[in-house]
């Protein structure tokens, strides 16, 4: 169950303007609860937990167990943006911290990234680990086009093509239903291919095939998942001023429209949830930074950027405020220990769960933060989990849709994506952008 807690906002906030946004927030629920609104094409995220089929979990499960027989033990997601941040964020987030470097037999192959970028460094690099290792991929892209995610495929295609006489079983494809130039390679030559849903877009993709395929494959369990993500999608879908997402969207909009607060800062205190935050920072970035609005969404690891981003945080333009993701149980227990000498002075700690230390600096943080006129809103679960992890997918785009809404927005399409790509096309002199070619080059 996720939580959300205000208290943090008690300081610099009115109850009186803050039911205002209440109601605000509500009117917008309604709105995206009845698909009235901006872009209600693209709300079929929000019955997902409830509405997957066993059949399509028995699917992944049949790849996994397949490139399981022929000893696969690494895995290429290729995809960019949506296609990739929630898997990479469930990934981290449930996986051991040092998964690599642990000697033994593993249970699961290791799943890496690739489409992400256009780092020929990092590709290259990408094919030395390939090279040493039993490889698989999975290719995410609903066209099949889109620069990034094509030339990463390429290249890894080629090589899986010229190195396994079974090349056509280590590929699977998740595309379009029909369409598109994935989908038509996939037909020919006769990928495994998984569908992404016409009416989910891809920041809100993690529990279609896009995101289910690759943490299952990695080894988790996505029934757990769908089931957190299931009991915040009947939670949140209630007209209800204690509606988490209801209470989040309100208090963010309010801070944003009544007190020109500008930038969130997603915080989280577990080095684990470094990809949630950049998962959320495409979901809210996308979806409410349109029309010379928005917050800008940004986030940190905590306590290690309290040591460079703490500064700032604390004294700098006061334009700003906090999310804190908090985890109040550990999966895992280290107890300080005692030393005689205390050369360190650290006896004082001796016996106390090094977890506690956590506790105390994310308090210690928070009352610093709210003194230094920071407001801060919590999120809260028990613990790392497969539950708690599809649980915070689910709020979190609950809320994003009701908030973009509050702001006016269509939360549902990226017009500003394209502008860069056209600029990108025309500088690569890609066929059909010869006019566009001659006016940038003038330009510059």
């Amino acid at each position: 169950m996720v939580k959300v807690n205000l208290g943090g906002c008690d300081s610099f906030v009115k109850d009186a303007d803050y039911k205002v946004y209440v109601e605000k927030a509500l009117k917008a629920l309604d709105v995206l609860e009845s698909g009235t609104g901006a872009g209600n094409d693209y709300i079929g995220w929000r019955h997902l937990p409830s509405e997957t089929p066993e059949s399509l979990i028995g699917e992944c499960e049949a790849v996994r167990d397949c490139w399981k027989a022929k000893g696969v033990d690494l895995v290429v997601v290729i995809g960019i943006g949506g296609s990739y941040l929630g898997a990479r964020c469930a990934i981290e987030a449930l996986s051991h911290n040092f998964a690599k470097q642990l000697s033994g037999k593993k249970d699961a192959p290791e799943v890496v990234f690739a489409g992400n970028n256009l780092s020929e460094e990092y590709l290259a690099e990408l094919m030395d680990l390939v090279a040493e290792r039993n490889t698989a991929t999975i290719v995410i892209s609903k066209s099949g086009t889109t620069t990034e995610p094509a030339v990463a495929f390429r290249v890894v295609k080629e090589y899986i093509e010229k190195t396994y006489s079974d090349a056509s079983e280590r590929i699977v494809a998740i595309t379009d239903a029909k369409k598109g130039a994935l989908k038509t390679l996939a037909t020919q030559e006769g990928y495994k291919t998984f569908v992404v849903p016409d009416n989910v877009g891809g920041r809100y993709s993690v529990l279609t095939p896009v995101g289910l395929l690759p943490i299952v494959v990695a080894g988790f369990d996505v029934r757990e998942m769908l089931a957190g993500a299931k009991e915040m999608e009947e939670v949140c879908s209630v007209r209800s001023e204690e509606n988490p997402a209801v209470k989040y969207a309100a208090m963010r909009n309010l801070l944003y429209t009544g007190f020109g607060k500008k930038i969130e800062i997603l915080v989280a205190f577990n080095p684990k949830l470094q990809y949630l935050g950049e998962w959320w920072k495409q979901l809210f970035g996308e979806s409410e930074g349109k029309e010379l609005k928005g917050i800008y969404p940004a986030s940190v690891n905590f306590t290690t950027d309290l040591h460079s981003m703490g500064q700032f945080i604390q004294e700098g333009e006061r334009i700003l405020f906090e999310t804190v993701v908090s985890v109040e149980k550990s999966n895992r227990d280290v107890i300080i220990g005692s030393d005689p000498q205390n050369l360190d002075q650290l006896n004082y700690l001796a016996g106390q769960h090094v977890e506690h230390c956590n506790a105390m600096a994310q308090l210690g943080t928070k009352l610093a933060h709210i003194d230094g006129g920071v407001p801060q809103l919590e999120v809260s679960i028990e613990k790392l989990s497969a539950y708690n992890i599809g649980g915070l997918f689910q709020f979190f785009e609950y809320s994003c849709g009701i908030s973009a809404y509050v702001l006016g927005i269509n939360p549902f399409n990226q017009p500003g994506v394209e502008a860069y790509k056209k600029n990108m096309f025309a500088l690569l002199e890609k066929p059909g952008y010869e006019e566009q070619t001659k006016a940038i080059k003038e330009r510059l």
